[in-house]
């Protein structure tokens, strides 16, 4: 399918690129990069090649940014927008994937709260003095790839 549009055939409220990224909070390679991952549709080109973002671009945009400050992966967001376009899919399937979103994020907790216990314990082997040739720290991380 052909991407390229006259000027004078684009539609009032498209937007560059750059206006895009800057109305989402967003730097330009970043919608480029989405894009490129599917999660917002290859806009149309104008004759000299500038991509034109319909406005709705921007409120997806800030969805995207939302759900991955929400723990969300770029293949999980896909998902979520698919689901927000079905609309055969219910509450019940977004709230699924939340769920699941939850079970994961207090197993990276738990992950995270033991590695926290770990670098306490060697944190009290140290005392902080002496060369690093005879630091606990380094000793135990040499042992731990032996």
């Amino acid at each position: 399918m052909d991407h390229q549009m006259n000027i004078e055939e684009r539609p009032m409220s498209s937007l560059t690129i750059g206006k895009v990224a800057k109305a989402a909070g967003v730097g330009v390679e970043t919608v480029r990069f989405y894009e490129r991952r599917g999660l917002i549709p290859a806009p149309p080109r104008s004759d000299s090649g500038y991509r034109l973002y319909p406005d709705d671009t921007v409120p997806r945009l800030h969805f995207i940014s939302r759900a991955k400050g929400l723990g969300f992966t770029l293949a999980e967001i896909g998902e979520l927008l698919s689901l927000s376009a079905a609309p055969e899919s219910g509450c019940r399937e977004v709230r699924d994937r939340a769920h699941e979103k939850i079970a994961d994020i207090e197993v990276r907790v738990d992950q995270l709260l033991a590695m926290k216990k770990a670098l306490e314990g060697l944190v009290e082997e140290c005392s902080g003095v002496g060369p690093s040739t005879q630091c606990p720290i380094l000793a135990a991380l040499a042992e731990a790839g032996a």
